[in-house]
């Protein structure tokens, strides 16, 4: 499978219009940080057509080291879910 990277999707950005790649890289780093500090203030980050940046909570919970079989305390975290919208799902299963 091959990878899109940030550096490609900007390359592929500044081939199809007449922007600069370093407009192009401003843009996204501010897209970027915009999306990062919005789910770091607990926001959620809905993309229309693309999908939605939720934060989930996981409670503290016991569980087991899989080298020594020891139990150990797991603490509560936050994590970032991604639910696909529609129209992307729908193109990747085409």
């Amino acid at each position: 499978m091959e990878k899109l990277t940030k550096k490609d999707i900007i390359s592929n950005i500044a081939e199809d219009s007449h922007l600069t790649k370093k407009d192009i890289t401003e843009v996204v780093d501010l897209a970027l940080t915009q999306i990062f500090e919005g789910l770091s203030a607990g926001k959620t980050v809905d993309l229309a057509g693309f999908g939605k940046f939720e934060i989930t909570e996981r409670k503290a919970r016991e569980g087991i080291n899989p080298l020594t079989k020891e139990k150990i305390q797991i603490e509560a975290s936050k994590s970032v879910k991604f639910k696909i919208a529609k129209a992307l799902k729908e193109a990747v299963n085409k």
